[in-house]
């Protein structure tokens, strides 16, 4: 006996299977003989519910019709997790409960569904919730071993007309808060419900436009540093980019210009090529890195200057560069990291600048 089988490939996180020891935990961990576990209930989060169309793609590679409807977001208790064994790296992290439910609003009967896998909870700086499946390792026990506040398995296989629900376990950081739950299909714009009472910052998430020490390397791998200051995250579109060639999937994405300005506080020269290391995330948990134009000796893109001015940044010199990430539609910038270069270095993040237009 199993829960439905899911297999990796949740949007932002992968899917982690993990043991249920059904009847009773680890050796030791049994609650004593007559007593019975006192479950915290649940507690349910304000959210939006508003039934959205979409699409699930499966084996078939055929895009199926569905209306998705999420009626209930709690926050749960580690000690819900008390028979489970659970991977060491969740340690620390605060289970979430997402019921969903799903209707076919196709023709005919669909096999092979499992909308559970596209959804993603996302906190406010946009890092994506580890999804959490749960199967059985003891044939003999007398339940599933999940939570009695998620147990809805869904059905992978429904009629036209028909509705099924599902539950899905996330875990977030303790002391992230979530932002939104989204959904996205292969191919497919992201639909996002917003969650209600989300705190605008996040644990180690520092605001929009707050210059920050940042660890880099120069031309040779030598350690240097600089003080990085996002200034803007601005929508740009896709005829900016006309005179490049795009791919099928980069034309139904949105480009987005990321400017920020960089002051050498090292003793080395650095390379106007800091923007390299930064990765803008989407609200649902995508990740975009720069883009990759080739325009050797070219124009460039007039709306994001790759760097000003474009030299050898000196010791206590400072640059402004601007590169291009594209995100999927209908999935907004969250925050921006960037990325440490060298053994051990820190990333730093940010708040995603607001497009103020300019």
């Amino acid at each position: 006996m199993q829960r439905r089988r899911r297999t990796a490939g949740a949007v932002g996180a992968g899917v982690l299977m993990l043991l249920a020891m059904g009847c009773g935990g680890p050796a030791g961990d049994q609650a004593k003989p007559g007593a019975s576990p006192v479950a915290t209930p649940a507690k349910p989060l304000p959210m939006e519910s508003a039934s959205r169309a979409a699409t699930w793609t499966g084996g078939d590679h055929k895009a199926h019709p569905l209306k998705l409807k999420p009626t209930r977001l709690a926050l749960g208790h580690p000690p819900d997790f008390a028979h489970i064994r659970l991977d060491d790296n969740l340690r620390g992290t605060v289970p979430y409960y997402l019921t969903v439910s799903y209707t076919n609003t196709g023709k005919g009967t669909v096999s092979g569904l499992a909308p559970e896998r596209n959804f993603s909870l996302n906190g406010v700086d946009g890092q994506a919730g580890q999804q959490l499946s749960l199967f059985r390792s003891n044939p003999l026990a007398t339940d599933n071993g999940l939570p009695p506040e998620c147990r809805e398995a869904g059905k992978t296989q429904l009629a036209a007309g028909e509705t099924a629900v599902f539950c899905q376990i996330f875990m977030l950081p303790k002391g992230q808060k979530p932002g939104n739950v989204s959904y996205k299909d292969d191919g497919g714009d992201t639909l996002l419900w917003q969650i209600g009472g989300a705190q605008k910052g996040a644990t180690g998430v520092l605001p929009a436009h707050q210059p920050a020490d940042a660890v880099t390397t120069d031309s040779e791998r030598r350690t240097a540093t600089v003080l990085a200051t996002p200034k803007t995250v601005r929508t740009g579109s896709l005829a900016d980019l006309s005179r490049f060639d795009l791919s099928v999937d980069q034309k139904k994405q949105v480009p987005y210009y990321v400017t920020v300005t960089y002051r050498n506080t090292g003793k080395y020269d650095l390379l106007p090529d800091l923007n390299d290391s930064l990765l803008l995330k989407g609200v649902s948990g995508t990740q975009a890195r720069k883009m990759l134009l080739l325009d050797i000796g070219g124009p460039g893109v007039s709306q994001c200057p790759e760097a000003v001015p474009h030299k050898m940044v000196k010791p206590g010199a400072t640059v402004t560069e601007c590169t291009i990430h594209m995100l999927p539609k209908g999935d907004p910038p969250a925050s921006l990291t960037f990325l440490g270069s060298g053994d051990g270095a820190p990333s730093v993040t940010w708040r995603a600048p607001a497009d103020d237009g300019k």
